[in-house]
């Protein structure tokens, strides 16, 4: 898959993640791969969903799927798709002006498929409107992220864009309020920080944060205290903790 995720032709692999993808119904699909044998209700949704696509669908052993595949999870279920259907950010400048209390996720150069994965699938589980990634030095939807996400990456708008910091702006033009997450002087815990109303929950990248520009274009900086004695959690962790707090606060208020 190229840089983009456009064009090239890629294997999305795992039983959830396929069955995720078919049920979104958002990409291109050429060719779904099932276990040979009998087939549980997940095989038999996929292939039901295939054929209503009219996608061909083949039966293949595991050491057939382990030559396609590599060592990889894939649970001998893999389906070749075209790249991932990203949408451009004015579709999430629109979502996010159309709901009072849209939370709008925005990743600042994450480098690890696992966490992307990861904070897309809590992304989806919070409802969030809209994911805006930038288009270099930081991971995009590759086949190992919808894989960690177990399918929710296809069931989410998600954006590429040459400008975070604008792209940012654009989203406090809408009245979305943005809150970094990071160690930096003036950062205050992120329970005290009110996301109600629309907001953005920015997370940065695993070893330097929140990009200098990123930062200032926040409006507020928000930490998680630490008891222990490691200095920092997990990107995908720490997002996930915002990001629910986020949903909390709208739901205790009697927004959702």
């Amino acid at each position: 898959m190229d840089k983009k995720g456009k064009r090239k032709e890629a294997w999305i692999y795992g039983r959830r993640p396929v069955l995720e993808t078919l049920r979104a119904g958002r990409r291109e699909c050429q060719e779904l791969i099932v276990p040979s044998g009998p087939a549980t209700e997940e095989v038999e949704e996929m292939v039901a969903l295939a054929r209503a696509r009219r996608i061909p669908v083949r039966a293949a052993q595991r050491g057939e799927c382990d030559r396609l595949l590599g060592q990889l999870n894939h649970q001998c279920c893999a389906v070749r798709v075209g790249g991932y259907p990203y949408v451009g950010v004015e579709e999430i400048y629109e979502a996010a002006e159309a709901d009072p209390e849209a939370i709008v996720l925005i990743v600042d150069h994450l480098e690890d498929p696992q966490n992307l994965g990861s904070l897309l699938r809590t992304a989806e589980a919070c409802g969030v409107c809209g994911v805006i990634l930038p288009e270099d030095r930081g991971v995009l939807v590759t086949p190992a992220v919808v894989r960690a996400s177990v399918g929710a990456s296809e069931h989410l708008r998600i954006a590429h864009v040459v400008n975070l910091a604008q792209a940012m702006k654009g989203l406090k033009e809408r009245n979305v309020w943005l809150t970094g997450l990071d160690l930096s002087e003036g950062a205050q815990p992120y329970t005290q920080i009110d996301f109600r109303g629309r907001c953005g929950i920015v997370v940065g990248n695993e070893g330097a944060g929140l990009g200098n520009l990123i930062g200032k274009t926040c409006d507020f900086i928000g930490l998680i205290p630490m008891e222990g004695q490691v200095a920092s959690l997990n990107a995908a962790v720490a997002g996930a903790i915002v990001l629910f707090e986020a949903r909390r606060q709208k739901r205790a208020a009697g927004k959702r």
